[in-house]
């Protein structure tokens, strides 16, 4: 191998690397964003109902899986701000293979908390939308429209974190080889 076949393979190389580094920086930074505002929307969803003549709340705060959905969305989104941090700061000194495979086992780790909350709020949320009648549980968004919209909204919102925490979990380990 001549030496310009060597240079151009470093120049190749290190701008791979900074591609890398400037994809993972954006997609944790829209992961982010996207966990923060389910965790908002779920946070504050709560609708109040008069039905057949007494007042009944729904709150998301009344369901564990919920509460099990919001806390998963907050923590990844803390994690996603660190990550990000780490990486603006360390930059390209960080991108070697090693550190790529702790990225990769960090982003595997965040990908399945949030998938468990995903499924944990999708799981109740079909109960409230079409009710169990194996156990008798009524359907409960007929009378909280509102509540179940916004639940909806911040569960599309984790669904589209999770994509993107896939597509860096790929990025991780292919680059850790």
């Amino acid at each position: 191998m001549d030496s310009t076949t060597e240079a151009k393979n470093i120049h190749n190389s290190t701008k791979t690397h900074k591609i890398c580094l400037v994809a993972q920086i954006c997609l944790r930074f829209l992961a982010s964003v996207a966990t923060l505002s389910a965790a908002w929307i779920m946070l504050t969803s709560k609708q109040t109902v008069a039905v057949f003549g007494i007042v009944v709340d729904a709150r998301y705060s009344y369901s564990t899986a919920f509460k099990f959905f919001a806390y998963a969305n907050i923590i990844v989104c803390a994690c996603s701000v660190l990550s990000s941090f780490f990486l603006l700061v360390a930059g390209y000194k960080f991108l070697a293979a090693k550190n790529y495979f702790s990225l990769f086992l960090h982003d595997l780790i965040m990908t399945t908390l949030l998938m468990a909350g995903c499924a944990a709020a999708t799981a109740i949320g079909y109960v409230g939308q079409n009710g169990n009648s194996h156990t008798g549980w009524m359907p409960i968004c007929d009378h909280f429209g509102k509540f179940c919209r916004r639940v909806t909204i911040s569960v599309a919102l984790s669904y589209f974190s999770v994509i993107l925490y896939l597509v860096l979990t790929i990025i991780s380990a292919n680059s850790s080889r």
